[in-house]
């Protein structure tokens, strides 16, 4: 197998994990890759994106992108097909996948977190938002989606049936809340998307946010005695499962475990 050359695109992806984690990857499993992070202004994406997808054998996708950049690709298929959203692109056809599902899927397994027949609030309603309530909504949870524009929850709603969206926050008993709104990371580090008073009555919090590794959000509910989980599992499996696009390699849950308890091990 010839060396991938891959990158992650984003509006700010200066911190992420993302080059270490397929790196590591690839070395595991037994081939090379260069692999970028590039930061994108939201104002040039339409001119930058073209020049991408001739430039790499690969892209990962993530905040804002997930939506805006499927008009540039020929199909979609998989889980980016029914949620409307990308996080991998292979170049060589111009498809679109998103593996966000998978590893988010896999990182609740993985912790023991059990959301079906319980109600769960999913905030932010943009690409991981969507992927995250209808994940959650096929695995029989009672899927709730709030976001500050309150058409974003609307449309994620009407795409699918069994999520419904909020107009407003406020106290809300829920076994789970997920924060898929990237509030709490970069220039928002600190910030929790909400307070005590949303987390109080909850039982389990998730932040999609990986860095930093406690956001507010999360400090938030430990402090309430809750348990707690950040995006870190989900940021290693969705990228595994990337890979496996990218190199035809069979996906094995077992395997995307064991690895990313490798890496974890590892500390890097």
């Amino acid at each position: 197998m010839k060396n991938l050359k891959l990158a992650v695109i984003g509006k700010d992806v200066s911190k992420s994990a993302s080059p270490q984690i397929h790196k590591f990857i690839a070395e595991r499993e037994g081939y090379g890759v260069e692999y970028e992070a590039v930061s994108v202004a939201e104002s040039a994406f339409p001119e930058r994106i073209e020049k991408l997808l001739n430039l790499y054998d690969g892209l990962n996708v993530t905040i804002p992108f997930k939506l805006s950049v499927i008009p540039y690709l020929k199909k979609t298929e998989g889980d980016a097909l029914t949620f409307g959203s990308v996080n991998t692109v292979r170049t060589f056809d111009k498809t679109g996948f998103n593996t966000d599902g998978e590893g988010f899927s896999l990182m609740l397994s993985n912790n023991g977190i059990n959301c079906s027949g319980k109600r769960v609030l999913v905030l932010g309603a943009g690409g991981a938002g969507r992927t995250v309530a209808k994940k959650l909504a096929d695995g029989r949870a009672e899927v709730f989606i709030y976001d500050k524009n309150f058409t974003s929850s609307e449309a994620v709603s009407n795409c699918f049936s069994n999520v419904k969206p909020l107009g407003e926050l406020k106290k809300f008993p829920c076994f789970a809340v997920i924060n898929a709104t990237g509030v709490g990371m970069h220039n928002t580090e600190g910030i929790s998307p909400v307070g005590e008073e949303m987390l109080s009555d909850c039982e389990v919090a998730v932040d999609l946010i990986y860095a930093p590794e406690k956001s507010r959000f999360l400090n938030i509910a430990e402090k309430l005695g809750k348990k707690t989980l950040n995006g870190a599992a989900m940021l290693f499996y969705q990228a595994y499962f990337s890979e496996c696009i990218f190199t035809g390699i069979q996906p094995s849950a077992e395997r995307a475990k064991k690895l990313f308890n490798e890496f974890s091990k590892e500390g890097i």
